[in-house]
């Protein structure tokens, strides 16, 4: 029967480029008897490149290990899950403030500059946001009508002329 091997968690790492060592060197340390456990009451000594990789604390990954691959898909479906949980803005707010105040300034004729009141433009986002969501979905139904699941130019373009047949804001 084979002696037993110590347990995982007990064991000091190495460090990614060097070996793991089950034995001492020189009989310097204990010796290692039956069952993997040193027979002397002192603890395994950790090396010291050991103890610098744990100590710097690299928070992410390894440097020479490749980003993990998801299967083609995985990544879209958990962010249509992401943002069908959230109630969030999608949109950013300082960029679609500009816009609102570009578009009321070629819009008015007055001499001064549009006020708009924060509230205001939160409400026009909001009313924003779910208008293209509806469009989003008439277009994506229009495309699943068409047997294909990207959505193209052409759906939206349907999805709005069938919108304003029916009297609906396009």
């Amino acid at each position: 029967m084979a002696p037993k091997t110590p347990d995982r968690r007990n064991k000091a790492r190495p460090s990614r480029g060097g070996r793991a060592s089950t034995g001492s060197r020189g009989g310097g340390g204990g010796a290692v008897g039956a069952g993997g456990r040193r027979e002397s009451g002192k603890r395994p000594v950790v090396r010291a490149h050991v103890l610098t990789c744990i100590t710097v604390g690299q928070a992410g990954p390894a440097p020479d290990r490749a980003k993990k691959r998801y299967k083609p898909g995985t990544v879209a479906l958990r962010e249509i899950r992401r943002y069908q949980k959230s109630t969030d803005l999608l949109l950013l707010r300082t960029p679609f403030q500009r816009l609102v105040r570009e578009i009321a300034q070629t819009v008015t004729t007055e001499t001064g500059p549009t006020r708009w009141q924060s509230q205001a433009i939160q409400a026009l986002q909001e009313a924003t946001e779910a208008f293209l969501v509806n469009l989003f979905h008439d277009a994506n139904l229009c495309a699943i009508h068409a047997k294909r699941v990207t959505i193209q130019q052409k759906d939206i373009q349907l999805a709005r002329r069938l919108r304003a047949a029916w009297g609906a804001p396009v």
